[in-house]
């Protein structure tokens, strides 16, 4: 079995409708026509993908991603510290996409240097790549929203909880030092993106491995590679597509809708998901019917709902059910 997770599919009815009228989608269409929808509530990727490899939501992030990129976490909590930039929009401080920083190493240094005083009550920060920095904690911390959640949207201010006051105190003194940083004055001379803020999200220890039913997991995330390494499973970059490629037992998680799909990009949206048609949709359902597969699942979690298509190779025989539609994806 091929399993997809796909982030980013599901839009409401009319917006699903007025987006996919006129995108020639014959693959999907045949697959969501053929195979067994489900519908099922709201959800996150991460909490998807922490389901579909038997771990519990919510991940502990910072700590599966050093198991990755660098160690193995040990019995400590880790909490992801990321640089962010913020910005203004009308009325908003909306959150950045943190992939567009493209900090260097060296650069990524120097701002953890002079931050590390200022969160050594919190925590011992540690850079694990220079856009994944990570707090080993002396405490527990509260929880906060993931950074993938945040991204592309109006940034929420902490909760007013007690628990909090350490954060925001730390996090507010941390933006004064980011604004007069050499770095950021560089970047910004450059027309590079600053780094004004640090995003906290992730908390936990490592948990334990308790097997999985893939063999493989593709992913870009490495969070979902420090899954991988954590249950002794192989762990691969997304390919381009599927290829034809030796898929028995892989889970691959597809993000390339997830951002456009969260900040509201219908024209960026609506070039990625013919893509996706032709490089794994389209080969998936050829290799059905070739039986070089024996069942696709895709998994499309949303924030209004999500949705399970369940596909096996005797389904494509099923001539007399038409094709469907991708409103079907949508919550009732």
């Amino acid at each position: 079995m091929l399993t997809l997770i796909v982030p980013g599919l599901i839009w409401t009815r009319q917006a699903l409708a007025d987006l996919t009228y006129d995108l020639p989608l014959p693959a999907f269409a045949t697959l969501l026509g053929r195979g067994r929808l489900r519908h099922l509530p709201p959800g996150d990727t991460a909490s998807v993908l922490a389901a579909a490899t038997g771990l519990v939501a919510p991940l502990p992030a910072a700590a599966l991603r050093l198991l990755a990129l660098r160690e193995h976490a040990g019995d400590a909590e880790w909490l992801c510290l990321d640089p962010v930039r913020l910005r203004f929009d009308q009325r908003s401080l909306i959150v950045d996409d943190p992939r567009q920083l493209q900090l260097s190493e060296a650069e990524a240094a120097e701002l953890a240097v002079a931050l590390a005083p200022t969160l050594a009550a919190l925590g011992e920060l540690e850079v694990i790549s220079p856009g994944a920095w990570n707090l080993r904690l002396r405490a527990p911390a509260p929880a906060f929203q993931d950074l993938a959640q945040a991204a592309g949207r109006s940034a929420s201010p902490l909760p007013s909880h007690p628990d909090y006051a350490p954060w925001r105190h730390a996090l507010n003194e941390a933006q004064i030092i980011l604004h007069a940083h050499p770095v950021n004055q560089a970047r910004q001379a450059a027309g590079q993106p600053p780094v004004n803020s640090l995003w906290p999200w992730g908390g936990g220890r490592l948990p334990q491995g308790t097997g999985s039913p893939h063999r493989r997991l593709w992913s870009n995330d490495p969070v979902a590679h420090g899954i991988a390494r954590l249950l002794q499973i192989e762990a691969a970059a997304l390919p381009s597509g599927f290829a034809g490629r030796n898929v028995a037992a892989t889970l691959a998680v597809i993000d390339a809708l997830e951002q456009p799909a969260r900040r509201g990009d219908a024209l960026a949206w609506c070039e990625q998901l013919p893509r996706f048609e032709a490089d794994w949709l389209v080969p998936a359902r050829d290799a059905l019917q070739a039986g070089r597969l024996d069942a696709l699942r895709l998994l499309a979690p949303g924030e209004l709902g999500s949705a399970e298509l369940h596909v096996r190779r005797r389904d494509l025989w099923k001539f007399w059910r038409k094709p469907g539609a991708l409103t079907g994806l949508a919550p009732s």
